[in-house]
């Protein structure tokens, strides 16, 4: 992760412009059927020219702590706006990798020019459970290429999430993160100490909270 007060000046940016939401009492339902109390939208960030460049100063600090590569991939489709600033930032080539290949044309999962033994940097714009991520690694170590590397925008901080990139072996940083967020708001009083406890219980077990908020809406 990035140094605390760059994580809580981008978490802050982000709350600002309502590209983070947080509803503690009313959650958000996740495409995946999951109760939130948070529902993150960093394509706001496109709207905003200073913020551009404030998430890209992030994604360009997060370098240092990464290996060295030829290139950068964003993941489609909310990675790719971010992953083509940076590209443009560092001259860079840039590609893009699909969640699955294209079911007409040439079918083709990844966009863009990947040669074999490539070293490439994936871009993600919010890291929840890794999927999206992993899935386009997979799919560039498929192509011959070698990644070094993720790097997100933000990311809920969740432990088995962790676990899944550590299998995986896959190299893992991120701007801001669930935590910094949460006490830039509680700091700046856009919760409550009620509701930032309700906040905590549900970054420890996501799961159980949401099928308790079902069963006991607060």
């Amino acid at each position: 992760m990035t140094e605390p007060d760059h994580a809580s000046r981008f978490a802050e940016a982000l709350l600002q412009i309502n590209a983070i939401r947080l509803s503690p009492q009313k959650p958000f339902t996740w495409a995946s059927g999951l109760k939130s109390p948070v529902y993150c939208d960093n394509r706001l960030l496109l709207s905003y020219p200073d913020l551009r460049q404030l998430a890209i100063d992030g994604l360009v600090s997060l370098i240092a702590k990464t290996s060295q590569f030829d290139a950068i991939a964003g993941v489609a489709t909310a990675g790719i706006p971010h992953g083509v600033l940076l590209a443009d930032r560092l001259s860079l080539p840039f590609l893009y990798v699909r969640s699955k290949p294209k079911e007409h044309g040439k079918g083709n999962q990844i966009e863009g020019l990947c040669k074999p033994g490539q070293r490439i940097l994936v871009v993600e714009d919010l890291i929840s459970t890794g999927g999206s991520s992993i899935q386009a690694v997979e799919a560039l170590h498929q192509a011959g290429a070698e990644v070094v590397g993720v790097i997100a925008l933000f990311t809920y901080g969740f432990p088995e999430t962790a676990m899944r990139f550590d299998a995986a072996s896959i190299p893992v940083h991120t701007v801001s993160n669930y935590s910094a967020m949460l006490k830039v708001a509680s700091q700046t009083g856009q919760i409550t100490q009620e509701e930032a406890t309700l906040m905590s219980s549900w970054y420890k077990d996501p799961r159980s909270w949401s099928d308790r908020f079902v069963q006991h809406p607060v």
